[in-house]
């Protein structure tokens, strides 16, 4: 496989269409910022009918407060992002005379795909001389933020977007990730893993491993005893599937567990080599599914899952 690089400095933007993703790519502003990524926000409610707009930078609801919200018992759904939605986010960038390629989360889980598509086919027919792409990401979390990050930095090398477009679909299925969690409650509320998979990965000190498949969907990979060993896990199944390790910079992503986090990153810098190590938080949308103590770590390599 090519290298992979991923850069946080700014690059050059010549080219005349506009990435775009949203607010389930879990990625620091200021690397959005860097890339001028544009991202969609989108709505979070909580059970008791309080309900905001996660951004990137958590202006109506910060990280802590909102996980310690789910620790009191304060359940929430997230609401996927309608085509009247993706109307009214895309019109203004083609009516500026850009073309457009949208990183979207997951059809493995979600149908927000779907209605990408259905928004594309009428903004095509009212911007004929525009080129819109929706990119199938297969990606969840700060994966997508990876990935979104990725073809921003492809942009900045002068790819247009057919070609960055053609480069994503190659190679989405390389970006791996290998997360844990407190456990699987969240998951199984929100329907992303059947019951048995709870059940097992629920059991007294036992922590499920998880990757997002080749489908874009979670699955269990395997489980370990302790906090400890399932944080381990992350990067001893990172090193099975991670290639050109010295050109990338590796992503830790984490739900109000900071110090998890940090101890995942000083085992990759221990482990594995690499330009950087960067941690980013997961912000409410994804959150409401994984709970907190959830921790990912994200590389690009031979695929999804080690063989």
């Amino acid at each position: 496989m090519a290298a992979v690089h991923i850069e946080l400095t700014k690059g050059d933007f010549m080219s005349d269409y506009q990435i775009v993703t949203d607010a389930t790519c879990d990625m620091n502003k200021d690397i959005l910022d860097a890339h001028q990524l544009d991202v969609i926000p989108m709505n979070v409610t909580f059970n008791d009918g309080r309900t905001f707009l996660h951004y990137p930078d958590f202006r109506n609801f910060k990280a802590k407060d909102f996980y310690d919200e789910l620790r009191k018992g304060n359940l929430t759904h997230s609401t996927q992002i309608t085509p009247a939605t993706y109307l009214e986010f895309f019109t203004p960038i083609l009516k500026a005379g850009k073309d457009i390629l949208y990183i979207c989360f997951s059809s493995g889980l979600s149908n927000t795909y779907d209605s990408s598509l259905m928004a594309v086919q009428q903004l095509q027919e009212q911007f004929p001389e525009r080129r819109i792409v929706s990119i199938d990401s297969l990606c969840a979390c700060g994966g997508e933020g990876v990935f979104a990050v990725k073809a921003a930095m492809n942009k900045e090398e002068g790819m247009d977007l057919e070609t960055n477009a053609k480069w994503l679909n190659e190679n989405k299925l390389k970006l791996a990730h290998y997360f844990t969690v407190g456990d699987l409650f969240y998951l199984h509320k929100g329907g992303r893993v059947s019951a048995a998979t709870a059940i097992v990965g629920s059991a007294l000190s036992i922590k499920p491993m998880l990757i997002v498949d080749e489908a874009g969907k979670l699955v269990m990979l395997g489980t370990a005893h302790g906090r400890k060993a399932s944080l381990r896990k992350l990067v001893t199944q990172t090193q099975k599937t991670i290639v050109d390790s010295e050109n990338q910079i590796l992503f830790i992503s984490h739900t109000d567990c900071l110090e998890d986090a940090e101890a995942v990153k000083r085992m990759v810098q221990e482990n594995i080599p690499c330009r950087d190590v960067v941690i980013t938080t997961v912000g409410p949308v994804v959150g409401t599914h994984t709970g907190p103590s959830h921790v990912c770590l994200f590389s690009f390599g031979t695929g999804r899952r080690p063989h």
